[in-house]
């Protein structure tokens, strides 16, 4: 019974993949979105270089 919930759940992800031409998943990193850079929230990362480079990594 589980296994046929998954497979379901599986299938109903992946109906934009498989039937438009093209369609693939939207990036899901921070990066990519534009409304978090547009609220200045960045990446753990990136964050990290920014404090390294102004000496508040502490």
């Amino acid at each position: 019974m589980s296994v046929l919930i998954i497979a379901i759940s599986v299938a109903l992800l992946c109906i934009k993949i498989i039937f438009l031409k093209g369609g693939k998943f939207t990036s899901q990193h921070i990066h990519d979105n534009a409304a978090l850079r547009k609220q200045g929230i960045h990446c753990v990362i990136d964050q990290d270089k920014e404090a390294r480079k102004s000496n508040k990594a502490f």
